[in-house]
């Protein structure tokens, strides 16, 4: 952490709204991408976001500096995760009908933001790949789940992994090594 990190986290503690503001400013984006690639619905991403931002503003006075700020908001991140899925016990699919950003930080409907370089078979494929992958997901536990999507598709190292699920980092080689091998299964029609 930075002494300006340290100064705003002890602010924030202090009551102080505008240091708060600027933490949530400094881990937004990454706490909304984590959301959005366990959940992969941008409606149920942005209902965690406020859900951890609650949680993190309800008990920041109790942050006490032992691990990393963000260690702790990210392990925050992955218990409402967690919870979020076990209430919800629900499936996400893709539609044509979802917006996604365009190139000009809009948003419009996926039907219109296919780009013109690819044809309709390429497309389909793509489509048919992702819902597949999804799919595969979705029949992960919730912990291999998270283990797969920190690791995949954020890009984090499983030391940091460990640290913000509270175990060892043989646990998350073991599920990370679960969720590869029933991914793999999943998806070996794919592959040949």
């Amino acid at each position: 952490m930075t002494t300006e990190e340290n100064n705003l986290i002890i602010a924030a503690q202090n009551g102080d709204k505008a240091s708060f503001e600027r933490l949530i400013y400094c881990y937004d984006k990454k706490v909304l991408a984590i959301a959005y690639s366990y959940i992969n619905n941008r409606e149920d991403a942005k209902d965690i976001y406020q859900e951890v931002f609650i949680r993190v503003f309800k008990s920041i006075e109790k942050f006490q500096f032992k691990s990393e700020f963000s260690t702790w908001i990210y392990r925050i991140t992955a218990n409402v995760c967690l919870t979020y899925r076990a209430r919800r016990k629900k499936y996400s699919y893709a539609s044509l009908d979802e917006y996604v950003e365009d190139e000009d930080g809009g948003e419009k409907p996926f039907s219109e933001n296919i780009p013109s370089d690819l044809n309709t078979d390429q497309v389909i494929l793509n489509s048919d790949i992702k819902s597949n992958i999804d799919a595969g997901l979705n029949k992960l536990s919730p912990q291999q789940k998270l283990v797969f999507t920190l690791k995949h598709f954020q890009e984090l190292k499983l030391k940091e992994i460990a640290a913000i699920m509270n175990c060892t980092e043989g646990t998350i080689k073991n599920y990370l090594f679960m969720a590869t091998q029933r991914m793999r299964e999943h998806l070996k029609d794919f592959a040949a």
